[in-house]
């Protein structure tokens, strides 16, 4: 069943159930009202003939008394004490013989069914003692209202037929149902078509990703226009949704071109020297070597680049790394013990260094400064300088390698950390650099909570700040010591 007809279907009955439930509250208060009304003046007139009955000259004469009508559908009776009647209005002679002493006894039920019961009575009641009772013929049903007069010797009875009245409640009993049924399949066609207007972005939205998903058209959009609702606000994030997924398949796409370009570089050296030793295997010891020792060059190159594949595919993954404590001026050391025999001319020291732990990956944090290490001494000509420092910054600890090599265009700065990328300087400094380095640096930052940025000066040098969260104890010693 679809979304469109389970909602017309929800608004219909919806709709039936209140027109139903209206309808037999406004039933029941129209019909207690009217019985209400009518036994108010069936009261009326019994109080309107006794009290003549005490001040009026005629009121031995009830004929005379009786002869023009109280009210024109209320009848009234005069009997004896014997229940022989007296006098009666002329309005009254249709209506059943009944005995006054008979009606005072007997339980008499209201003339309204039991629903009708339930609303509290719409008039103010009167202050006679009299009892209501019911009488039915086959003209219809009779209401009555017996009033004893002792002081009199006498009976008075006021009669009125609920024909009038039933037939009204009977219509009302009949209409509702009608009433709710016409409402409900109103509302079922409104409904269903208010349903289907409003969910029309919807059906657009779901034949736009069925063609994409047919198609692989990232590059198709939902049309929004002016609607700034919900449904709106859904096409919109649809959109950014297949933006942020084109971005991604470009990405990847790129990913897999230059890695491809990256892989077949080294494959298509070692190849060929293979090859070269396989034609010409008479060859002199010394370009044997020279082949073999190019041959191992790109082996170990290759190596490295699947390594940073493998790393970044762990990225991508979203693998978590391990984290212990870690303290984080030894791993520094021991970096920088491991990437002194990489200088060739250029100097390494020590600036300000505190020891400070974190909470991390040990292997992970010593391979981050292993690459910002090796990327300064890269860049950075015979006789320059290399300087790391450790200290603490506020909640974080901060890292700073800082050297005054080549430096980064500025141009190239906002795509350093774009995997493959490799600004002019560095291609010509490190023909044998992959571009995988600091995009793993920044991976292995952000699985540790910090952040890295990177300033650089074409020419004057390139300085990189790490922040890493401190754990807790640490951030108090500093709030001491601040």
């Amino acid at each position: 069943m679809s979304l469109r007809l389970r909602l017309a279907l929800w608004y219909s009955t919806l709709t039936g159930f209140i027109i139903l439930t209206l309808g037999l509250v406004g039933y029941a208060v129209h019909s207690r009202t009217q019985y209400d009304t009518l036994d108010h003046a069936l009261e009326g007139a019994v109080a309107h003939v006794a009290a003549a009955h005490l001040v009026a000259a005629t009121s031995h004469e009830p004929d005379i008394m009786l002869a023009p009508p109280i009210l024109p559908h209320v009848g009234v009776r005069v009997y004896d004490l014997a229940g022989t009647l007296n006098a009666s209005s002329p309005n009254s002679v249709l209506a059943p013989e009944l005995d006054p002493a008979t009606l005072l006894t007997q339980l008499n039920p209201p003339p309204y069914d039991a629903l009708v019961g339930l609303v509290p009575s719409m008039t103010v009641p009167g202050m006679d003692q009299g009892t209501f009772a019911l009488a039915t013929t086959p003209e219809g049903r009779w209401r009555f209202y017996v009033r004893p007069l002792p002081s009199e010797g006498e009976y008075l009875i006021a009669v009125a037929s609920l024909s009038p009245i039933d037939g009204s409640v009977e219509t009302l009993r009949h209409l509702l149902p009608l009433l709710a049924l016409v409402g409900a399949a109103i509302t079922l066609l409104a409904g269903g078509l208010l349903a289907g207007r409003a969910l029309s972005p919807v059906a657009v939205l779901t034949e736009t990703a069925r063609t994409i998903a047919r198609s692989h058209e990232l590059g198709r959009r939902v049309p929004v226009g002016d609607r700034q609702d919900e449904l709106g606000r859904m096409a919109l994030t649809f959109n950014e949704m297949l933006a942020s997924l084109e971005q991604a398949a470009q990405l990847q796409q790129r990913f897999v071109a230059d890695a491809s370009h990256e892989l077949r570089a080294p494959l298509t050296v070692i190849q060929a020297n293979l090859e070269l030793l396989e034609r010409q295997p008479q060859m002199p010891l010394q370009e044997q070597r020279e082949v073999l020792a190019e041959a191992s060059r790109e082996t170990r190159r290759l190596a490295r680049l699947v390594a940073d594949l493998l790393a970044l595919a762990r990225a991508d993954a979203g693998v978590p790394l391990r984290h212990t404590t870690v303290e984080l001026d030894r791993v520094l050391l021991e970096a920088l013990r491991e990437t002194r025999h990489l200088a060739k001319g250029q100097s390494l020291g020590v600036g300000t260094f505190e020891p400070l732990q974190v909470r991390g990956d040990e292997d992970r944090l010593k391979q981050l400064v292993l690459i910002v290490l090796d990327n300064a001494l890269k860049y950075t000509p015979p006789g320059g300088k290399v300087s790391l420092a450790l200290r603490q910054s506020g909640a974080m600890a901060e890292l700073c390698v800082q050297d005054d090599g080549v430096g980064i265009p500025s141009e190239a700065l906002p795509h350093v950390f774009d995997r493959f990328y490799r600004a002019d300087p560095a291609r010509s400094h490190d023909p044998g650099g992959t571009g995988l380095g600091l995009p793993i640096a920044r991976w292995i930052v952000q699985q540790h909570g910090g952040r890295m940025t990177l300033e650089s000066e074409l020419e004057r040098g390139t300085t990189v700040r790490i922040y890493l969260p401190l754990p807790a104890q640490h951030n108090q010693v500093g709030e001491v010591r601040e």
